[in-house]
């Protein structure tokens, strides 16, 4: 059975990764601002309510005013993007997610109905009603956003680690094993995340006295305690998932690690504050500091989930679906047949290129390669490979899963390699209008035997997702 191919946009000098990444973070640091902001206006009302903060009120209207605007307008137009770019990119991932959980995916798609329409409720008549219904209204909003986030965390979190999936069905790969670790570790995010921008909403409220401020920052502040947990959380995460995806974070890949470093950075500023500035010292926090400690708490988001997605590698979804979109079992029979042989789609500017061999190239590059890289822009082959002599050029690819452990094998025969190899000589020697081909017998030969040497397998010896006494 052969793969299915789909027709994948280009970006130019953007990687593909990059584009849906950056999207995916802004998303998320809204979906986790939504989420923890219900949490945080049920604290708020009933402070009200029970008459200890009585400035709580006017902060609650203004503050879910903010939320509103920011999170569901932006929250929304973001989560149809990421579909849209999903599905440009990377459709068979997407699909293959669709598929096993659709009924799972329309749960959270209820939550997610129902958290929009008692927001709108409590936006539209909050303001007129008591406070029991008020209340109601944001427990509501509160467990419909959570669970929303349940829901699709599962989802995620089954990309990494499929549990017992396929095999046990499909709530074997919904309750995964990093399924617990990675929620909370979540909510509690979310529940930062808003504290956070509440100090800025509220000093943007010229309308109360400092003392009023001071209070709410208090208040709010409450917010950030349970990031004292958040190493324990990450300990029993880095537990339970694979021990090769532990490995690229701990020094394996280098861009890897200083992302996760800016995540834990940014976090210890953040509990650091929080814990001993705002908690113990009762400090006042002024807009800019505020402001200055959202932009923190964004890039511990951005470190975070570039974390998340790169110790996949080489899979979107582990043992599954490798990151360009092939299946395990499909790299030994495209090792026979040519990965591009039956691909559909006609190659861009196909002109430009002097020869068929170039032409082949490129078709494989685009189907096995563009997912991931650019030719000569961010992640570019150019850059990667221009120190490459022909023969380096020919065995690392050829040998891809071992010369990078986290890339997926070469997906093709050897004709489709030469003519990958040649490609990307061409391209670094600055695309002349003249290019032999390359016909000798002996560089296939010895390609043929680089592939077999290889082999269809990962680069990396895989056990399953587990406790280190599990994995052995």
């Amino acid at each position: 059975m052969l793969p299915p191919y789909y027709p994948i946009n280009d970006f130019g000098p953007v990687m593909k990764g990059l584009v849906i990444g950056g999207l995916g973070i802004f998303h998320v640091f809204l979906a986790q601002f939504a989420i923890g902001g219900g949490m945080l206006m049920c604290w708020f009302q009933r402070l009200a309510a029970t008459g200890r903060l009585p400035e709580a009120r006017r902060f609650l209207d203004g503050y879910f005013r903010f939320l509103v605007l920011v999170s569901f307008v932006l929250g929304a137009l973001t989560g149809v993007g990421m579909w849209f770019t999903t599905i440009q990119i990377s459709p068979r991932t997407i699909g293959l997610m669709v598929r096993e959980f659709h009924w799972i995916w329309a749960i959270e798609w209820t939550f997610f109905c129902v958290e929009v329409v008692a927001g709108y409720a409590f936006y539209r008549y909050g303001a007129r009603l008591p406070d029991s219904t008020r209340m109601k209204l944001l427990v509501a909003y509160t467990l419909a956003a959570w669970f929303s986030l349940f829901w699709i965390n599962g989802i995620l979190s089954w990309q990494l680690t499929p549990g017992g999936w396929p095999a046990g069905g499909v709530w074997s790969g919904f309750f995964n094993p990093s399924f617990w670790p990675s929620l909370l570790f979540r909510t509690i995010t979310s529940m930062g995340t808003a504290a956070l921008i509440a100090c800025a909403v509220i000093n943007a409220m010229s309308d109360l006295e400092r003392p009023q401020r001071a209070r709410l920052i208090q208040s709010a502040a409450w917010f950030l305690s349970p990031m004292l947990f958040m190493p324990a959380l990450g300990v029993w995460y880095f537990r339970v998932i694979p021990a090769d995806s532990r490995e690229w974070v701990l020094g394996g890949s280098v861009a890897m690690t200083l992302f996760f470093s800016l995540a834990i950075g940014a976090s210890l500023l953040i509990a650091l504050y929080a814990l001993v500035g705002l908690l113990r010292q009762k400090l006042y926090i002024n807009g800019a500091t505020a402001t200055l400690l959202c932009a923190l708490a964004f890039a511990a988001t951005a470190g975070g989930e570039f974390v998340r997605e790169g110790v996949r590698k080489p899979f979107t979804v582990r043992q599954a679906l490798y990151s360009n979109s092939i299946t395990p079992d499909e790299v030994a029979r495209l090792r026979k047949t040519g990965s591009v042989t039956h691909d559909p789609y006609t190659l861009r500017d196909s002109a430009a290129y002097p020869n068929e061999q170039l032409r082949l190239g490129a078709r494989v590059y685009r189907f096995q390669c563009s997912i991931c890289h650019t030719l000569d822009g961010a992640n570019g082959l150019e850059h990667l490979t221009g120190a490459w002599t022909l023969e380096q050029k020919r065995m690392n690819i050829a040998k891809l899963q071992h010369t990078k452990s986290f890339m997926p094998p070469f997906a093709g025969n050897a004709v489709e390699l030469e003519a990958l190899v040649q490609m990307l000589t061409w391209h670094h020697a600055g695309r002349p209008g003249d290019w032999p081909d390359s016909d000798d017998v002996a560089p296939y030969v010895q390609l043929q035997h680089w592939l077999d040497e290889a082999g269809t397998q990962p680069g990396m010896a895989l056990a399953p997702a587990g406790p280190p006494s599990e994995a052995r």
